[in-house]
């Protein structure tokens, strides 16, 4: 935290800009140090937060290394908490690589990574929830992801936590009161008081929980997987929700022999849809190899679209696919509906042991449009208010609010049991330690390290 860190904030590669990021008590003389601004003012005359135009020269040799725009914020009031300077360079690698090394050659070392957001988090300017967030909203892959991580570093899940925590902390103190000054002429706690506060606290973290599926699947993206035997129209299907021709649809089965993967957003939400080849039985080696990718990738799925030709009737390579079907995470597609129907969707969703079925047809929007409802519908699981509610889009978050919500339980089961206080008050405090390791308040150095182990440098 003594040192001066500097990186470059701004992606390897060619292009218009590219940034190097300064922290640190030395980052005002270090860029004093290699920038001459164009005028006659040197940065310190120019004061904080004004952008300059000037050039980088090696104070040693004289050399001029880039035409750059340089600022100077005075701390406190910088991402890190602490002074902070940025150089805005030509974004090639040479001029970024020479300034950086510039820069290290006047004092700075180099930044870890995440150490920029780990020093704003040390600093008190942001909580580790906060902190969290930022990487989130760098690895956004949709509009929605991008909302939850801007409200999580807003501070819309701190806040949710710290108000939980505060009843946690009501209960603590009454309770340490009731067991350090047992003689004195206080109020008693009670076991009903215990049971109602208990109650209220598992609610809440209850709450945060059942949003913890939704929030992984916005910001991690929904898998979607789309099976079927050869020639029922999964091909034409992804085409048809990526609006572009991506997959080969032909009348000849097995013409996909591979996986297609691609990436797309439905309504701000994020998706990986997944074409596969067409499952059936086949001597031809290479179709065989897809086939087995096709099987393994409908396990990984989060929902699985599984296709039939409602135009022909059942074969057995339907009701063997149907076989290994998961009913929780499947929807039954029966495609082909302009056609005459030789399957219905209550027969389909029959052999796929209850799967929800849909008939369609692909010979225009509305089938697509059919289709991105139910996936969309899969991700938010009925909920309508998420835009109002707080999201929780972290493994680590999740874990640590089922430890504290185990915790209350086992709190409860100790009050309705009248135990003694003294052994309740150790659950309770167990649950608010748990939400406090959620914002940083009560958390180790290794477990700091690891998520900040997960940021890029620069950030």
């Amino acid at each position: 935290m003594e040192d001066t860190i500097a990186a470059i904030a701004t992606p390897f590669g060619e292009g218009g800009i590219g940034i190097i990021r300064l922290s640190g008590d030395e980052a005002g003389r270090i860029l004093n140090e290699v920038f001459v601004p164009a005028g006659k003012a040197g940065t310190d005359e120019a004061g904080s937060r004004k952008l300059m135009y000037g050039r980088v020269k090696d104070p040693d040799t004289g050399n001029v290394i880039d035409e750059v725009l340089a600022v100077f914020m005075k701390g406190p009031h910088t991402y890190t908490g602490e002074d902070v300077a940025e150089i805005d360079c030509h974004g090639g690698i040479v001029p970024l690589r020479r300034t950086l090394e510039l820069v290290y050659s006047r004092g700075a070392r180099p930044a870890e990574r995440g150490e920029f957001t780990k020093r704003a988090y040390l600093n008190g300017r942001i909580d580790l929830s906060q902190a969290e967030a930022v990487i989130d909203l760098v690895k956004a892959k949709a509009d929605r992801s991008f909302d939850v991580a801007m409200d999580q570093l807003q501070g819309k899940l701190s806040e949710d936590i710290r108000k939980i925590r505060a009843k946690l902390m009501d209960l603590l103190v009454e309770l340490t009161v009731n067991i350090d000054y047992p003689d004195e002429d206080i109020e008693v706690i009670t076991y009903e008081r215990l049971d109602s506060g208990l109650k209220d606290v598992q609610a809440d973290i209850s709450r945060l929980i059942a949003s913890s599926n939704t929030g992984r699947l916005i910001s991690e993206g929904i898998k979607v997987s789309i099976i079927g035997k050869p020639n029922v129209g999964k091909s034409s299907l992804m085409n048809a929700l990526l609006r572009e021709s991506r997959a080969i649809v032909t009348d000849i089965p097995g013409t996909t022999r591979d996986t297609i993967q691609e990436s797309l957003a439905i309504d701000g939400i994020p998706v990986v849809l997944t074409d596969t080849a067409g499952i059936r039985e086949t001597e031809d080696k290479i179709e065989t190899i897809g086939i087995e990718r096709s099987k393994a990738s409908f396990n990984e799925a989060d929902l699985v679209l599984f296709m039939i030709d409602g135009s022909r009737e059942l074969s057995a390579e339907d009701r063997l696919i149907a076989e290994h079907l998961d009913p929780q995470k499947t929807v039954c597609i029966v495609n082909k509906s302009d056609m005459e129907q030789k399957v219905t969707a209550e027969e389909i969703k029959a052999l796929s042991g209850g799967a929800p079925a849909v008939e369609t047809t692909l010979l225009d929007d509305s089938g697509a449009e059919l289709v991105e409802k139910i996936i969309k519908d899969r991700v938010l699981a009925g909920e309508t208010s998420q835009e109002e509610s707080v999201t929780v889009t972290s493994a680590r978050h999740e874990q640590l609010l089922r430890q504290a919500e185990q915790s209350v339980k086992d709190a409860l089961v100790l009050v309705r049991k009248e135990e003694p206080v003294e052994i309740i008050e150790i659950d309770v405090n167990q649950a608010y330690e748990s939400l406090g390791e959620i914002i940083g308040e009560s958390v180790g150095d290794d477990i700091i390290d690891e998520v900040f182990s997960r940021f890029c440098l620069g950030k």
